[in-house]
């Protein structure tokens, strides 16, 4: 087994953010099924989401949308088929995040960083250039052009507010190897096969976290298998995850590492055998005791508010939908670390395991001293 815990603070890397990013570009090309739609009627149709119809003219009247590259004065303008539609939205400040990652495991295949909480991995929502993925494409694009590094892609996802362990794939094959490791756990949930032995011969990437409960949890190893499932939601364009009977197969076992009842709060270990989103979040919650500051999940797995009100009159500078008042999945404040992965390698087969030093409060007493 090769065991590649390096010490805090070695290979780090992470440029500071500038202060605007760079705006984004949106292009649509009209269908045959949408010609004769108005401008404003497509983008309040189709791009809902994004805006409400008074944002969407307020972006025209802005002078961010083109169409086959001329400015669209007039919201009324007719479409036709095969026309593209080009919008700009311009560029903003993003709430502050982290930059700095560190290198756990580093080689021609894959990459291993250490998360802080707090930075996104894709771009998404109000986070478009402020995400690892930026920071791994600034870092291939630091060499010369024979000596560019290949540009990392994550191959499985870290809430914003979860630290830790994440993998990234170099290659093409490696990143095929690993989805399909990732898969293969899961499909064995969808199985329904639980039996320890026969998850643990089947797995070829299993993952270990730490993390800080609510609560004082009674009983030393619980297993959860909750389906997880979406629901609508506001200010999540894709729903929200949640508890949910006619939801995914989805697997935790939890180990109880400490119990503080003074603070009412228990230290876990949780061993995730599917890869849901927010699976831990929900899981722990599900059971009654959802992570310690937690601003979305409570018991049962649902989420702390569900009003579904969207007010088409405001909307923000952009013209977008303005911030939810409602918490949503990338809010941070609880504790969540991916602390150890087991890999076997996706082109030598060795098994290697990584190991994220742990935040402090997320360490036993024992680990303190």
């Amino acid at each position: 087994m090769s065991n590649s815990c390096r010490g805090e603070g070695e290979a780090m890397f992470g440029e500071p953010w500038q202060n605007l990013n760079d705006g984004l570009t949106y292009h649509d090309l009209i269908r045959p099924s949408d010609a004769g739609l108005t401008v404003i009627e497509y983008y309040s149709k189709k791009h809902k989401n994004s805006a409400p119809f008074q944002g969407w003219l307020q972006r025209i009247e802005n002078k961010q949308i083109r169409l086959d590259g001329t400015v669209v004065m007039d919201p009324d303008t007719i479409l036709r088929a095969g026309s593209e539609l080009v919008y700009h939205r311009l560029p903003w400040k993003e709430p502050d995040a982290p930059y700095l990652l560190e290198i756990l495991f580093e080689d021609n295949d894959l990459v291993a960083l250490n998360k802080p909480s707090g930075l996104q991995v894709l771009p998404g929502g109000l986070f478009q250039q402020r995400t690892v993925l930026t920071q791994l494409e600034w870092r291939a694009s630091k060499g010369t052009p024979l000596h560019q590094q290949p540009l990392p892609v994550p191959v499985h996802r870290l809430g914003r507010g979860t630290s830790g362990i994440l993998l990234c794939a170099k290659t093409k094959f490696a990143k095929s190897r690993l989805a399909a490791f990732f898969a293969d756990g899961t499909s064995a949930i969808g199985d329904k096969r639980y039996n320890n032995a026969e998850l643990n011969t089947r797995r070829k990437i299993s993952k270990i976290y730490r993390a800080l409960a609510s609560g004082v949890i009674d009983q030393d190893q619980v297993v959860i298998d909750q389906p997880i499932g979406l629901v609508k939601y506001p200010g999540v364009a894709k729903g929200l995850y949640v508890a949910s009977p006619s939801g995914k197969p989805a697997l935790s076992k939890v180990s109880i590492l400490e119990r503080d009842v003074k603070n009412s709060s228990t230290l876990v270990q949780v061993e995730i055998q599917s890869g849901r989103p927010h699976q831990i979040r929900i899981h722990l919650s599900f059971i009654g005791h959802p992570l310690l500051g937690d601003p979305l999940y409570i018991a049962g797995g649902q989420p702390s508010c569900f009003d579904p009100e969207f007010i088409d009159e405001i909307f923000a500078q952009d013209g977008g939908y303005r911030r939810p008042e409602n918490p949503v999945p990338g809010d941070c404040g609880y504790h969540l670390h991916a602390h150890q992965l087991f890999l076997d390698h996706p082109t030598s087969n060795e098994l290697i395991k990584i190991i994220a030093p742990l935040p402090s409060i997320l360490q036993t007493e024992n680990e303190h001293n």
